[in-house]
């Protein structure tokens, strides 16, 4: 029978159709996914300003975040239960949430503040780290969060209702169709992001192009819903799946254990990772974006690829896919080991390539089962994505807080690969079920086997980064690896593997140098950064009520290793260490101080050291100094560039009415700043040193560069900086804020020559 023209053009038409709107379903997930990437990224960033730099605080904010995923996911199933009148409905209700998600770019920057000021005003905020300060923290976060990670994880079960209503071919593979196309949209959101936006545009008006794609999303999407034609496939129901071939043979509910344990060890392992590589690629956050790159671009090969395979393959086949995920979660094993003929080279980022495999067969294997346990089935779809996504929630806390402080880097890594390893030894071992199998090249206990000894040898032979050096100290946290290493002179600090600083005469100046510019007694002083403990050991040498504040507890720790008298300095009268975020820490205290001395963490471009340098920093500390007390900050210009010293200096000024500059004393190893709310007199070189006691003396000069201390202030007095010069480096850059974090997004100025 010969269809006529008519039918021809009928039938085109019903083709193009669904296929159009299929395309722009992926449009829609790809926009959507690069908004959501932005969000978690920034939304971190201001709940770290807000609440203080944790790494506690952190996972909560990332916890809340993946829970309102799961909870949105898991709520929006009862969408499908509802029957609703048509697919034009259900699009016009992802409009909605569309729309609402971009509301958030307005209301998250505020909630967040408004929960700050809720904990200033808490009784119990100063107590930090304990659990009453976390439930209060986490309460607020989840208030100003939580809403919208909801709305965020109810946008797959919602969508895929629209496709099984209109293009009911397409149906099962609905999640992956979406997944993938979420998961480009994420890798753009983090290239973007990193490298041009936030540096362009700052924080929050990154958060306003964010939303204005949110909203043409919505209006793209009430658009279409006018176009849309149900099929017949409106009334489809989806049995329980009694009656289908289960996964691999196994229980339906094992795809959802399988779920949970592909999310809580991608997310665990990416913790690991970051610590694991931190040392190879440095602190900055282009580090992080080009580890999360890596792992969203292998998601999206592989969920990629899944889509391909999944035309010509029973998902039963895929059982041999378990054991090469497991043997390349070991490698980062290998890849990170110090001994390796690269190291310290241009080639150190080739090192996070390895990682692509395992990311590849995530993203393969993940939307496999999601598909499989739901086969289009919106209801079950986001029902496994929130199993999936809590696993993943519980990957990151069960990684930072528990396996890491204990095992260290290489065995947490080891640990999270079990569960991989037994999942692909019992498929390995099992009984293959009937059905259509191709014939592997190898038998799958057999490539189990070998996938064992690698993974056994490559453990065994490896190395962790401390072993570069002979004499050492290592503590591990919650937040990082700490190394005390060296002998004499040489010894030096490092934080997952990142030197923090060295037995240097700079940092006794960080301390003498403004104590000795009062003209009254010190009655007290703060110091935020411990480091060595050197500028903590130099303030405390002049008798007076001394704190210090430094986020990293195994820091304090290693007080002993670099100074013979840390147990006695350490109990000295009125003195007290404490693990803090120093701006919360400042944030939490009524306290005065005569005199408050920052040394922040380098590099000056290092992640989050903004917050150290930052306008809105520099307030809180104007309210804790004394009349005629001085904040002295100290900023390592050799590892800055003039977008970054211009910035700081502007911050300072816009914060202060006297700041006063000077380099360090050896001319080049960085800048003092002095601010004050009062004039700043610098009498001579005599005078500073008859103001100090005997003991601060001796402290002064012990390591020199001469001996005595007048001789000492005039190697720093002599080479006071003019702020207008400093500012001229760069003059049209804006002042350093929490907005525009200048010091940590850079590369478009100092790769590409762009001003702003």
């Amino acid at each position: 029978m010969v269809s006529s023209p008519t039918t021809l053009v009928a039938d085109v038409h019903r083709t193009e159709v669904p296929t159009m709107q299929l395309r722009w379903y992926f449009a829609f997930f790809v926009i959507s996914g690069f908004c959501g990437l932005v969000y978690e990224v920034i939304w971190v960033r201001l709940a770290m300003a807000s609440f203080g730099v944790n790494t506690a605080l952190v996972s909560i904010v990332l916890s809340i975040f993946m829970a309102g995923l799961g909870l949105g996911s898991w709520g929006a199933r009862f969408i499908q239960k509802r029957r609703l009148a048509s697919p034009s409905t259900a699009l016009r209700l992802y409009a909605a949430t569309e729309f609402l998600i971009g509301l958030s770019s307005l209301a998250v920057p505020f909630e967040l503040k408004l929960g700050r000021q809720v904990l200033l005003h808490s009784q119990g905020f100063s107590t930090w780290q304990t659990s009453g300060y976390f439930v209060v923290a986490g309460c607020l976060v989840a208030l100003a969060l939580l809403p919208w990670c909801t709305c965020m994880g109810s946008t797959f079960p919602l969508l895929m209702e629209v496709i099984r209503r209109t293009t009911a071919g397409e149906s099962k593979f609905s999640f992956s169709y979406l997944y993938i196309a979420n998961v480009l949209g994420a890798l753009l959101g983090t290239l973007i992001s990193a490298f041009i936006l936030i540096e362009l545009l700052g924080f929050q008006r990154t958060l306003f192009v964010a939303g204005g794609l949110n909203a043409l999303i919505a209006i793209l999407a009430l658009r279409l819903s006018t176009d849309l034609q149900p099929t017949g496939s409106t009334g489809t129901t989806f049995n329980d799946g009694s009656g289908q071939q289960r996964l691999y043979g196994l229980p339906r509910s094992a795809s959802l254990l399988f779920l949970f344990t592909t999310g809580m060890v991608s997310m665990g392992l990416e913790v690991v990772w970051i610590r694991q590589f931190t040392p190879y690629l440095g602190t900055v956050v282009y580090t992080f974006a080009e580890i999360l790159a890596a792992y969203l671009l292998g998601t999206f090969v592989g969920s990629h690829d899944y889509r391909r395979w999944v035309r010509s393959h029973a998902p039963g086949e895929s059982r041999n896919a378990w054991t090469v995920l497991a043997l390349s979660a070991v490698l980062p094993v290998a890849a990170a080991d110090p001994l390796l003929p690269f190291v310290n080279s241009v080639l150190n980022p080739l090192r996070v390539s390895v990682i692509v495999l395992f990311c590849m067969l995530a993203g393969f294997l993940t939307p496999l089962l999601v598909d499989s346990w739901s086969t289009g089935d919106p209801d079950r779809a986001g029902a496994a994505y929130a199993v999936n996504i809590v696993g993943c929630l519980l990957g990151p806390l069960v990684a930072s807080f528990v396996l890491l402080p204990t095992l260290g880097e290489r065995w947490t890594l080891v640990a999270f690969c079990i569960p991989l390893f037994c999942i692909a030894g019992f498929l390995s071992f099992q009984e293959r079920v009937s059905g259509v199998q191709t014939k592997p090249r190898l038998r799958p206990s057999i490539a189990f086997a070998l996938a064992v000894f690698i993974a056994a040898g490559t453990v065994i032979w490896s190395h962790d980064f401390e072993t570069r050096f002979q004499t050492r100290k290592v503590r591990r946290d919650y937040t990082a690896t700490v190394i005390a290493a060296g002998t004499g002179f040489d010894r030096e600090l490092l934080v997952n593997g990142i030197g923090m600083t060295a037995l240097t005469p700079v940092t006794k100046y960080i301390a003498h140098l403004p104590l000795s510019l009062l003209s009254s007694r010190p009655r007290n002083g703060l110091v935020i950064c411990f480091g060595m403990g050197t500028t903590f050991r130099s303030m405390v040498s002049w008798g007076i009520p001394t704190t210090a504040v430094d986020l990293v507890p195994s820091v304090p720790a290693m007080f002993d290793y670099f100074h013979s008298d840390a147990e006695q300095v350490e109990h000295a009268p009125n003195t007290r260490i404490v693990t803090d975020d120093g701006r919360r820490f400042l944030d939490g205290s009524t306290e005065t101080y005569d005199v408050i001395v920052v040394d922040p963490p380098p590099p000056v471009q290092a992640a989050g050291s903004s917050l150290l340098y930052s306008r809105e920093f520099y307030d809180v500390i104007k309210r804790h100094l004394r009349r005629n007390g001085i904040a002295q900050i100290w900023y390592p210009e050799f590892s800055g560039e003039a977008g970054t010293t211009s910035a700081i200096v502007k911050a300072l000024v816009q914060s202060f009415p006297y700041v006063r500059a000077y380099r360090s004393f050896d001319g080049r190893a960085g800048i003092h700043f002095l601010a004050s709310m009062e004039p700043i007199e610098v009498p001579s070189s005599e005078v500073l040193a008859s103001r100090m006691p005997p003991r601060a003396v001796s402290d002064f000069v012990e390591w020199g560069p001469v001996s005595d201390p007048k001789a000492q202030f005039d190697l720093v007095l002599s080479q006071e900086l003019s702020l207008q010069k400093l500012v001229q480096e760069n003059p049209g850059i804006p002042a350093l804020t929490d907005d525009r974090p200048i010091n940590e997004y850079y590369l478009l100025r100092t790769e590409l020559g762009f001003e702003r």
